[in-house]
């Protein structure tokens, strides 16, 4: 009879965990559609629990504020951003320069998709920049940026890869979410991404004489 127990007490659990599972996704994907169809600034948890078919009670189980919800959705938002990235930058099959142009391009489009959960996070006092999930997520970018800048630049230093890559990282995120936080069309979006990439494309030409060159960038 005890060798029974623990699997039998496992199995009684799974259907919970997996209707918890079932009912934290339908608070999420609730909380995008509340957010894309009433804005930011109408943003609340009971909207959000009406939308999922659920209680105010059952929502705060999982999570307590407005504040925790939407952070969730940032952190997901953060690593299907980056997902989708990674695997631009990892394809082999295509020229740096071009998976560059593709990353930006994908980078300014999914800021201007998530320009509303800003605005409410920052409505709801929410610093998320300076969570532990934020640096982690900063960190996991500019390793892997980082390795990329290697393929842009092979003759570069590692001192040299580690300041492009987060020169990168930094002047991408600003400048999009400053042209994205505008209400921009995604024409126009799409026009700075390509713009950016530009830019980005000559200061990697000159980065390249200078780790070539040292001395003759200055």
């Amino acid at each position: 009879m005890k060798k029974t127990t623990k699997p039998l007490l496992a199995a009684r659990r799974r259907p919970s965990q997996r209707r918890s599972a079932q009912l934290v996704d339908a608070i999420l994907e609730a909380a995008v559609r509340v957010l894309g169809r009433d804005g930011a600034r109408r943003f609340t948890t009971v909207r959000v629990a009406e939308e999922a078919g659920v209680s105010v009670g059952s929502l705060y189980q999982y999570f307590p504020s407005k504040e925790a919800l939407l952070f969730r959705l940032q952190t997901d938002e953060w690593e299907e951003t980056w997902n989708v990235l990674a695997e631009i930058l990892a394809d082999a099959g295509s020229p740096p320069r071009e998976r560059l142009r593709r990353a930006v391009l994908a980078f300014f489009r999914s800021e201007r998709l998530e320009a509303a959960l800003r605005v409410a996070l920052d409505d709801a006092g929410a610093r998320v920049h300076d969570a532990p999930e934020a640096r982690a997520h900063r960190e996991k970018a500019n390793r892997s940026l980082d390795a990329f800048v290697g393929e842009l630049l092979p003759g570069a230093t590692p001192a040299e890869r580690a300041f492009a890559a987060d020169f990168l990282m930094t002047s991408m995120s600003a400048v999009a979410e400053r042209i994205t936080s505008e209400g921009r069309t995604r024409v126009e979006v799409d026009a700075c991404a390509k713009a950016s990439a530009e830019m980005y494309g000559a200061w990697l030409d000159t980065m390249a004489i200078s780790s070539e060159h040292p001395g003759r960038g200055a």
